[in-house]
């Protein structure tokens, strides 16, 4: 079985569970909006290379930036970070959801998503 359709689900659930926590803790949609992109800033290490590009980009869009921002906030008792942390987590959510997976050094389209990657014999 592929298991990219499964790891596009675990990208909605993501995004939706972290809309509904934004929802429940009175998060402001206006911030929400101006600052859902600002982790697509990190691509701009492919105006360098390919494999400076993919370093930028994997290390913002992993779930460990924002989990760790959350846990901050909930032991400090700082509700902005929360916040910050939950729009975090729904981008990254959204991005797995259509797609946009963790990039390899290789070109910008080859991700972890990719179905080259999940054949056997194909991109070592």
């Amino acid at each position: 079985m592929n298991p990219k359709p499964l790891l596009h689900l675990e990208g909605a659930a993501v995004f939706v569970a972290s809309l509904v926590a934004y929802q429940s803790n009175h998060g402001s949609w206006l911030l929400f909006v101006l600052l859902f992109l600002v982790p697509d800033v990190s691509m701009i290490g492919y105006v360098i290379n390919t494999r400076i590009g993919a370093t930028s980009y994997n290390a913002i869009h992993t779930y460990i930036g924002p989990l760790a921002l959350g846990g901050y906030s909930l032991f400090t008792g700082r509700h902005l970070p929360l916040q910050l942390a939950l729009m975090w987590l729904s981008h990254i959510g959204f991005d797995r959801m259509f797609g946009f997976g963790l990039k390899y050094p290789s070109r910008f389209k080859d991700t972890h998503l990719n179905r080259e990657r999940h054949t056997l014999g194909s991109l070592n």
